[in-house]
């Protein structure tokens, strides 16, 4: 038991003592009534950004999926296993959670993999192949003239928020709710040094201020 993380011990005392006393009715409703969270993010495992301190919410509020790059797959209904359609399917059919938030960021390690083209991390390459269905069969990404290699990055941090928004419509049980209006999906990009927060807009294709967008 020594060798369990200390921080993480210390952490829960901490969080005994001062946040379950003033949400210990709130964690009774949500193991009696079970979790009704209208909102699902998708985001990166990067430590730096959390979804749950970015937007500062408490237990129940939020139904959390990350993985790296925060990508989302194809559709693809065939008998391998898919983590992220799984949680996608338990979120839209059964919470039936009425806006879907695509949450990209910037120094994502897994866009970086994917732009200086690495060689393979292991013999598996997980990383490698994760990141590989971010791309089209023959589609090209590559920087452009006069672009600078943080605006590259950027560009195709970005991008990653578009192409996952785009992969969630390939799934029926998505596509079905958003045409009927029952489901929204929206796109942001978090600065970690500042603490921005960026805002797709579907119009123009361009991510907004979070602090200028007018309740």
């Amino acid at each position: 038991m020594k060798s369990f993380p200390q921080r993480l011990l210390e952490g829960y005392r901490a969080f005994t003592t001062q946040r379950l006393p003033t949400e210990q009715s709130r964690y009774r409703e949500l193991s009696e009534r079970g979790q009704s969270p209208e909102v699902m993010v998708i985001g990166c495992c990067d430590s730096r950004v959390s979804p749950e301190v970015i937007f500062d919410v408490g237990p129940g509020e939020l139904f959390v999926l990350r993985n790296i790059a925060n990508l989302v797959p194809i559709y693809q209904p065939d008998e391998n296993a898919h983590g992220v359609s799984a949680a996608l399917e338990y979120a839209v059919t059964v919470l039936k959670v009425k806006h879907i938030v695509i949450l990209g960021h910037a120094q994502c390690g897994g866009i970086r993999a994917f732009v200086d083209k690495i060689a393979p991390l292991s013999p598996g390459d997980f990383i490698g192949r994760w990141m590989s269905m971010f791309i089209k069969p023959g589609e090209v990404v590559e920087q452009r003239p006069h672009e600078t290699m943080q605006d590259f990055v950027t560009r195709i941090e970005k991008a990653a928020v578009f192409r996952s928004i785009e992969n969630l419509m390939t799934f029926p049980f998505v596509r079905s709710r958003v045409e009927s209006g029952e489901l929204q999906l929206h796109g942001a990009y978090f600065g970690v040094a500042e603490g921005s927060l960026f805002v797709l807009d579907r119009e123009t294709k361009e991510f907004k201020s979070a602090r200028e967008i007018s309740e």
